[in-house]
């Protein structure tokens, strides 16, 4: 497959480039805010997905075969559209969600699964706001690199707390596998905190925070995939991941035997108990 890829190819939402042999970066660009809706996971960035890995693969068992060769190194970017600086993406096209009662099962709770177990090393490139659902598949991917927000805000939080929305089974699992310490878990799930770039540094959210444009974020963050995308190389990095995560992993991977909870059905059950 030659790169650049657009994805899907009628009306591109994604684009997937290679700008070095072991480097792939996933650029989202639906709209300037990034929503997480039906076609921009279904075909675009799974698919991206799939062709990042199936490059990768392709160069890792050429370099089993050739002896001696430095090669199998891997890793991918994912950056909100780089045309803009504001948004990593304003999280799901709630109000469609909600109409497909299989999004979750689906789509969104597959996105975080192959995210996952990725076999390569995910770097995400927060170049703005980063909330609810984006902020889900920043936290699956393994590095964080942040704008500093010092040239315009920009805010990590999942505030699904202040809108009546619940938040699955599935998504626990992730922030306790991801958010070790408690009181910022807390802060995070239950108090839809907006966390500034420095306290997400802070509380561990992010890994690096950068002053500048969106480009200055990719710039760090092709820094990072540099440093660990030897780690790759020996096709154990998605397998280790998988089960240190796995309480995680089991729970997207088997989403449809956690039924997502409403507000309207809580407080049902709640009338019929009480």
């Amino acid at each position: 497959m030659a790169f650049p890829v657009s994805l899907p190819r009628d009306i591109p939402l994604a684009t997937v480039t290679q700008p070095a042999k072991t480097l792939w970066v996933i650029e989202l660009h639906n709209g300037s805010d990034n929503r997480l809706t039906h076609d921009l996971i279904g075909k675009a960035f799974l698919p991206a997905l799939d062709e990042v890995e199936r490059c990768w693969r392709r160069q890792w068992r050429e370099a089993q075969r050739a002896e001696g060769e430095d090669g199998g190194r891997g890793a991918v970017i994912i950056v909100g559209n780089r045309k803009q600086d504001k948004f990593f993406g304003n999280g799901l096209d709630f109000a469609s969600a909600l109409k497909d009662p299989l999004f979750f099962v689906k789509l969104f709770d597959p996105m975080i699964h192959r995210l996952l177990t990725f076999p390569i090393p995910t770097i995400a490139a927060l170049n703005g706001h980063t909330f609810a659902g984006s902020f889900a598949l920043a936290l699956a991917c393994d590095y964080r690199v942040m704008t500093d927000g010092c040239a315009r805000n920009a805010w990590l939080c999942m505030n699904e707390v202040h809108i009546g929305g619940t938040l699955s089974f599935q998504f626990g699992t992730l922030v306790k596998a991801k958010v070790t310490d408690a009181q910022t878990a807390r802060k995070v799930v239950l108090e839809g905190h907006r966390f500034t770039p420095p306290e997400a540094l802070a509380c561990g959210l992010v890994d690096h925070l950068v002053q500048g444009d969106t480009e200055a974020v990719l710039q760090k963050a092709r820094e990072v995939a540099s440093a660990v995308s030897v780690h790759a190389q020996a096709g154990a990095w998605g397998l280790i991941r998988s089960h240190v995560y796995g309480e995680s992993v089991q729970a997207f991977g088997r989403s449809s035997e956690y039924p997502v909870k409403t507000v309207a059905l809580d407080d049902m059950v709640a009338k019929s108990r009480l």
